[in-house]
């Protein structure tokens, strides 16, 4: 069996390792599918100081030290087992740098509610030809990837789905975390007036649209926030400036990190073949 080298993640991306199945092996690293907001809020002092968030006690409204911390499992209420740093880690799942990948199932098969988190997983390195043929194979075949891996001290289950030639990995909420629609106080389901169904059809009908609107997806409430940001900068109105040592989180342009993956990896094809 061909030995699985392992690689650091590169800067910007959440981890690095391999898609495994059977012989096969595909280094790719993984990139979140979202970004933070670009029109965010921050809790600030009127100075212009980044606040941040303290544990105190209920009872005497005191601050409480770090190393005065612990964790309880709740067993019932105000009733609590302690749990220590050396028994979580026990807990922990062996370190791994693979997405085992367990089976293929239809794209159809997975419900939307389950999703949690969305990644991308570029190729790394020279893998792009292994890495296309794999996405091209899955999006004809209409199938998606259940896997397992390590991240962040915590094993992720991950549906992967390739669209465009790119893998996307779904991290998947357990079934103990969604709720059935009966939890919510659903009232039982009455057969609806013939009259009542047609008039809906026909109104419905009339929305009817081939194609999403993709400027639905435009965030009103940012733009709006941002024109009063910037009439408020132009009047010189509310401005605080920032303590220097903070510095803010770097912006990751993942197009360009995609684009130049397969440029990196077509041209090092390239030089092979020549």
């Amino acid at each position: 069996m061909v030995k699985k080298e392992e690689h650091g993640a590169p800067a910007g991306a959440f981890w690095a390792g391999a898609i495994t199945f059977g012989l096969v092996s595909i280094q790719v690293d993984l990139y979140s599918a979202h970004r933070p907001r670009a029109a965010a809020l921050r809790m600030i002092d009127r100075h212009g100081t980044p606040l941040h968030r303290r544990y105190f006690c209920p009872l005497d409204h005191q601050p409480i030290a770090a190393d005065a911390i612990v964790r309880g499992y709740e067993i019932e209420e105000d009733r609590f087992i302690l749990v220590s740093d050396e028994e979580l880690e026990a807990l922990e799942p062996k370190k791994s740098r693979e997405i085992d990948l367990r089976s293929f199932v239809d794209v159809a098969e997975l419900d939307p509610v389950s999703f949690q988190h969305a990644y991308f997983l570029l190729p790394a390195g020279g893998v792009n030809k292994a890495y296309r043929l794999l996405a091209e194979i899955m999006e004809k075949s209409g199938r998606a990837g259940i896997a397992t891996f390590v991240m962040r001290e915590r094993e992720h289950l991950v549906a992967i789905i390739a669209e465009g030639g790119i893998l996307r990995a779904e991290t998947l909420r357990f079934a103990d975390e969604i709720r059935a629609p009966e939890a919510g106080g659903l009232p039982p389901l009455e057969k609806a007036p013939a009259a009542k169904v047609k008039q809906l059809r026909q109104e419905i009908k009339k929305l009817l649209q081939n194609e999403f609107d993709q400027n639905l997806l435009h965030d009103s409430h940012a733009h709006r926030l941002r024109k009063l940001v910037q009439r408020k900068l132009k009047a010189g109105a509310d401005v605080v400036e920032k303590p220097a040592e903070a510095e803010g989180a770097e912006i990751i342009d993942l197009m360009a990190i995609i684009k130049s993956r397969f440029q990196q990896s077509t041209k090092g094809a390239g030089q092979r073949q020549a």
